[in-house]
């Protein structure tokens, strides 16, 4: 059996953590991780007091604020700010939020890359260690895939596919739907940054996203995207979210292909979500004079709420001084960004049409 491992760093202090926003996804993936994790929540803010109240209840938390201001007066020097709200809020919370503070933001980094540039100079013009909650990088099973390809288990990587076909119901993000930006920007954008994680940045974007006459009221559900990274790797994501026909025939999985092995893992969340169905971790060895034969591994943890653990340290580590700058850090993210930007572009500009062949 392989030596592989799930978790991530963790860091070696323990820092009050301020939540601003109480929404589905603090309850359901935040407060869960850093229970799990051993994280101190301090205290938390929303627009809505009541909901706020409500959360802090549930989850064990003493102090709930009635204002942003009122929070950050009480907030000591060590403090990691968790900004749980959607991209639209960000560049307000983050002006308001003190020089040097330790940030978390919830993805995506703004609606669009001009946001994500202003987020980007608001973090350096007041010197923040800030990062963007791309927490799927942090998955356990993203981190036992990476482990493996780090220890060339699988050779050199050479083919990352992500393929979802699913039905997700929309209708619990209310906010999507005025939205002129969705599937990407708020979907696929995890995959595109993880295949950044492991790739770097391509040098092209070629992509097309769409709606679907039973979902119309939002601005896309389905995306086509390829990542370019020359003539020897191929890093494909298809998505779509309109499977309404069972589990029978839906799939959610990322590939990842090597030289000399792979690893497909089925993402079990976004089946059936939010309840989803259980992981699966596969892989494949080639042995000289033997049939491939594919393993599976049992992974220790799942998307949610693991993941959300890894995102928080990598800021909690960069505030303790343990390392220089959160691997998730804005000074990264902007370039899933641009790649979410890219994709929009392609998208509006289409394909070569026949006539100009």
């Amino acid at each position: 059996m392989i030596n592989v491992s799930f978790s991530s760093p963790s860091p070696k202090t323990s820092k009050p953590i301020y939540i601003i926003g109480a929404g589905g996804i603090v309850n359901e993936a935040h407060l869960p991780a850093y229970k799990l994790a051993g994280f101190t929540v301090a205290g938390i803010y929303d627009i809505n007091v009541e909901k706020a109240k409500a959360t802090a209840d549930k989850h064990g938390i003493s102090k709930v604020f009635s204002s942003l201001q009122e929070m950050i007066a009480h907030a000591s020097s060590d403090t990691v700010y968790d900004v749980a709200l959607p991209g639209s809020a960000l560049v307000e919370v983050l002006e308001q939020l003190p020089h040097g503070a330790a940030v978390l933001m919830q993805k995506p980094m703004g609606n669009d890359l001009a946001e994500a540039k202003r987020i980007l100079a608001i973090t350096r013009e007041k010197k923040m260690i800030a990062a963007v909650n791309f927490q799927l990088r942090y998955a356990p099973f993203i981190n036992a895939a990476r482990d493996m390809i780090v220890q060339g288990l699988i050779g050199e990587l050479v083919d990352i596919e992500v393929n979802e076909n699913v039905y997700t119901p929309w209708h619990k993000w209310d906010f999507l739907f005025s939205l002129p930006r969705v599937e990407i920007l708020y979907h696929s954008i995890h995959f595109v940054d993880v295949i950044r994680s492991f790739m770097g940045n391509p040098t092209s974007v070629y992509a097309k996203t769409i709606k679907h006459p039973l979902m119309n009221e939002l601005a896309s559900v389905r995306s086509n995207i390829i990542l370019d990274y020359g003539d020897r790797i191929r890093a494909n994501i298809l998505t779509n979210h309109t499977h309404q026909f069972g589990l029978h025939n839906q799939q959610s999985y990322i590939m990842f292909e090597g030289t000399r092995g792979a690893i497909k893992i089925r993402m079990g969340l976004l089946m059936a979500y939010p309840e989803g169905v259980p992981d699966v971790f596969e892989y494949v060895l080639l042995e000289e004079g033997s049939e491939p034969v594919w393993k599976t591994l049992e992974i220790d943890g799942k998307w949610f709420p693991h993941a959300f653990i890894g995102s928080m340290a990598q800021v909690i580590l960069a505030a303790e001084g343990t390392i220089q700058q959160p691997c998730n850090s804005v000074e990264d993210c902007i370039y899933t960004m641009a790649c979410v930007e890219a994709a929009y572009t392609s998208s509006e500009k289409g394909g070569t049409p026949l006539e100009k062949i």
